[in-house]
């Protein structure tokens, strides 16, 4: 008579052992689309690598010419090409003005308004004041900087008088700036905010917080880094605006700290010659080329800084 074992091996014969193979089957659809995406990565990367080469290839040729000194370039006050001065701090000084003064308008509307939405508004009205604040984003500048020069000038006329704010001044088009760049503060500010664990602020209500003692000492610290990086972001943007300082700014590089003066910044003066006549290859062409690459280089620090903010502030939670 067989013994147990003996009936259960005789039934349930041994298999030799089989390698499962679990690795996902190749999908061609997926892999269409993962390879349009390398591609669009790709063509971006080499796209900003043409833009640097040109705008090196460029600039090697004005910074070369016997009448331009990388020197003279950065530390004179006087910007002239006609009669060979070419001191970018006329140019550059109006740019960074424009920049300050969009920055007061925009930081500090942009963080409240990122509260509000936040900590505040119910969903009801987040979905209603969100579409109707990026509806500025969509705004053309052009139609921006007619608003500087024909409504926000005559208002700062109207108050600090005439004979003080001329027709073009920096400081109308800087506060517009603002109101442009406003929408991308309050938006990544508010992605910012929102992003902080719930449990963060039911731990401060439990303590006994109140909720804007909340939004001020528990969320807004715990989303510096996303604050951070958007406000360089925004600064980022008004350097590189164009229309509404070509507009409302004024044009002629003019060396001043006055803010009711006006001015041209590095992009409006890029706009101003450009749509003159300029030979191929003359000292005026090339000098957009270097203004460009102050520009670039300009950009390049802010997302730089950028980057190591967001990484030496970042919060992770569990």
């Amino acid at each position: 008579m067989a013994t147990y074992s003996e009936s259960f091996t005789q039934s349930k014969p041994m298999t030799p052992n089989r390698e499962i193979d679990l690795r996902k089957r190749p999908n061609l659809k997926e892999s269409l689309i993962q390879g349009f995406l390398f591609f669009c990565g790709l063509l971006s990367i080499f796209t900003t690598i043409g833009i640097v080469v040109v705008l090196f290839g460029e600039s090697w040729r004005f910074f070369g010419s016997p009448e331009v000194g990388l020197v003279e370039f950065f530390t004179t006050t006087t910007w002239q090409p006609q009669v060979g001065a070419f001191g970018i701090w006329p140019l550059l000084t109006a740019t960074l003005m424009v920049t300050f003064f969009a920055m007061i308008m925009a930081i500090p509307i942009g963080i409240a308004v990122a509260i509000y939405l936040s900590e505040y508004a119910q969903e009801r009205t987040r979905k209603i004041i969100k579409p109707t604040m990026e509806v500025l984003a969509g705004i053309p500048t052009v139609v921006y900087g007619y608003f500087a020069l024909t409504w926000f000038t005559p208002q700062l006329r109207n108050v600090f008088g005439s004979d003080t704010v001329q027709i073009y001044n920096t400081l109308s088009a800087g506060l517009v700036m603002g109101i442009l760049i406003l929408p991308l503060i309050a938006t990544m500010c508010e992605d910012a905010l929102y992003a902080v664990p719930r449990s963060l602020r039911e731990a401060a209500y439990g303590l006994g917080a109140t909720k804007l003692e909340t939004a001020m000492r528990i969320v807004l610290p715990a989303a510096t880094s996303g604050i951070a990086a958007a406000i360089i972001l925004g600064v980022s943007r008004a350097i590189g605006e164009t229309m509404i300082v070509a507009i409302a700014a004024g044009a002629g590089p003019k060396f001043s700290l006055n803010p009711f003066v006006g001015a041209e910044t590095i992009t409006g003066h890029i706009v101003r010659i450009s749509g003159g006549d300029l030979s191929y290859e003359s000292i005026d062409y090339n000098s957009l080329f270097a203004l460009a690459l102050v520009l670039f280089f300009i950009t390049l620090i802010l997302n730089l800084i950028s980057q190591r903010i967001v990484r030496r502030f970042r919060e992770e939670y569990e």
